[in-house]
């Protein structure tokens, strides 16, 4: 692009006009969905414990969800790695609303989808190669049990390669800490924690607000 010619004013403002705003610095895009389901009588929350032959938190507890492949909008990522790991038909997942996402501080974005699993508890299976097993939690457990909360810190590794000359202070620059918020729920022995709980409790705040 020719920035020197007379209509270079235009040609940034035609460059910029209709793009998407994205966070800087993030390397990986995620999307899950927090799945309601109807179950003897109540609405509950679905759970998946990933499976432990997964390289990535395995064993964990999450909901569905998944990298965002190509140009893939979040809400197609959410649905296909849904039906995906419960191997129901795309046809079964009614989603009901985007919700609230989060820029973790480890370079990735993760959004989220309320929705509901049209399909009998019972009558799921899901892929073996992704998940160990699914179970479900009441949504009125999470309506009256607070996540219990701690703090971990963050904050800058030095590191011998790091051009401190080029900035001021040098190695005595005060770079930024962090504290990261940790929460985890405990139901009848299984640990929903981390984002998979962050999410959650977002989820019961939006209902009561």
């Amino acid at each position: 692009m020719d920035f020197e010619a007379d209509n270079s004013l235009e040609k940034i403002k035609s460059k910029f006009q209709n793009k998407k705003p994205m966070p800087v610095d993030v390397k990986n895009r995620f999307s899950v969905m927090l799945p309601l389901i109807k179950r003897d009588g109540e609405i509950h929350l679905l759970f998946e414990k990933r499976a432990f032959t997964l390289r990535n938190q395995p064993g964990e507890i999450s909901f569905p969800g998944g990298r965002i492949e190509g140009k893939e909008s979040p809400l197609d990522a959410a649905i296909r790695e849904t039906s995906e790991e419960l191997l129901i038909p795309k046809k079964e997942i009614e989603i009901y609303s985007e919700s609230d996402f989060v820029v973790n501080p480890y370079a990735a974005i993760i959004h989220t989808f309320i929705g509901e699993i049209k399909r009998d508890f019972d009558e799921i299976s899901p892929s073996v190669d992704e998940v160990e097993k699914v179970f479900t939690i009441p949504l009125s457990y999470f309506l009256e049990t607070d996540p219990k909360s701690y703090k971990i810190n963050l904050k800058v590794e030095r590191n011998k390669e790091f051009p401190y000359h080029l900035i001021p202070n040098g190695v005595n620059y005060k770079f930024k800490r962090g504290k990261e918020e940790v929460l985890f729920y405990e139901y009848n022995g299984e640990i929903i924690w981390g984002f998979t709980a962050k999410m959650a409790r977002r989820f019961v705040e939006n209902l009561r607000s």
